[in-house]
């Protein structure tokens, strides 16, 4: 894995775009300083995102450089140099685009052509089959930078829960907080009964996207294929938690979450089957049974409860640190009201 540059720049919303014209300069040293536009991406709730490009029109643009700048306190929740590493490791498989550098608050990488998802293009079929055997390839990587294969999740949860907010400074804040989220000790019991659960599926732990929400899918009808983005919660996690945690994003963020769009038994048996067929050509496995599609769909649906979990808390943190303009503190309990409203019946799954 060849070694990534570190330039000295910080970024900040009075220097936003004259810096990283100078940082673009360091990846594109051929490119007119007096040639670069922007692009600004507001569709991001961890990182600011802006693309530089040359030309008439970003959409005619024939490169692009991202340039993401860490949204505040994300190093509390995100291991910046493990997304660096992932994102490199993925580029040398051609999953993802090139890393070009980091800077103090930020890094620098090549740009996905294409569309993003939206809660009706994801259901398409061609699209939707792309997705599983996609997800069953980056199942199959197996990053140098990651010694202990066996999955991360309940590790990273309890990490965040010690640092998950007990009161919020504003007085509507503190009072909703207090009012819909549960005291910590009792979402640490919640956890621990959850972790017995998953454990005892005796899935195996797989290099995870972990974050497959339908804006980091990039469909190129062109080239006929998907691309996962934004690496920065990757990490080794059970087989079924990329799926099930895909699933729940079909309900979209913010204002448009709609969790009557999570798909139902129907939906989901095809879409399993597809990814383990292709997981077992690529691992060199048995024929894919009817009782294999079944497992996995309980586990799934399981590991969906997980995700509930794992972004609601990361909602709650986000809360107390971020300068988004966002509702954290009120997608931390739709989370969770999902969570517990979903909780009998996927447990329940045989």
């Amino acid at each position: 894995m060849s070694s990534i540059p570190h330039l000295k720049y910080h970024i900040d919303d009075k220097n936003l775009f004259e810096t990283a014209k100078d940082i673009i300069l360091h990846a594109k040293p051929s490119w007119e300083r007096s040639d670069i536009k922007f692009k600004v991406f507001d569709e991001g709730i961890t990182n600011k995102l802006v693309g530089g490009y040359r030309g008439a029109s970003f959409a005619q643009a024939r490169d692009v450089v991202l340039i993401r700048v860490y949204g505040e306190k994300t190093d509390l929740i995100i291991d910046r140099n493990a997304e660096k590493q992932n994102m490199s490791e993925l580029a040398e498989a051609g999953m993802c685009p090139p890393v070009y550098a980091t800077f103090d608050n930020g890094l620098v990488y090549g740009f996905a052509p294409g569309v993003t998802l939206d809660e009706k293009t994801v259901r398409v079929e061609t699209i939707r089959k792309l997705i599983a055997k996609e997800m069953a390839r980056l199942h199959t990587v197996n990053p140098r930078h990651i010694p202990c294969r066996k999955s991360a999740l309940f590790d990273k949860l309890r990490d965040w829960l010690k640092i998950m907010p007990d009161s919020f400074s504003n007085p509507k804040m503190n009072e909703t907080f207090k009012e819909k989220i549960l005291k910590k000790e009792d979402l640490e019991k919640e956890l621990s009964e959850l972790e017995k659960c998953i454990e005892s599926l005796g899935y195996p732990a797989v290099f995870s996207h972990n974050d497959l929400l339908l804006k980091n899918i990039i469909y190129n009808k062109e080239e006929g294929k998907v691309t996962f983005i934004d690496q920065e919660y990757g990490m080794y996690n059970y087989q079924p938690f990329d799926i099930g945690n895909h699933f729940c994003e079909y309900a979209g963020i913010g204002d448009v979450t709609d969790y009557s769009l999570y798909p139902d038994k129907d939906y989901q048996l095809p879409w399993i089957r597809e990814y383990l067929q292709e997981w077992s050509r690529l691992t060199g496995g048995a024929e894919v049974t009817d009782a294999d599609v079944w497992k996995m769909y309980c586990g799934v649906n399981k590991c969906a409860l997980a995700a509930h979990f794992f972004w609601a808390i990361w909602g709650l943190i986000q809360a107390k640190y971020s300068a988004i303009d966002f509702d954290y503190l009120g997608y931390a309990i739709i989370r969770f009201e999902e969570y517990f409203a979903r909780k009998n019946e996927f447990l329940s799954l045989q």
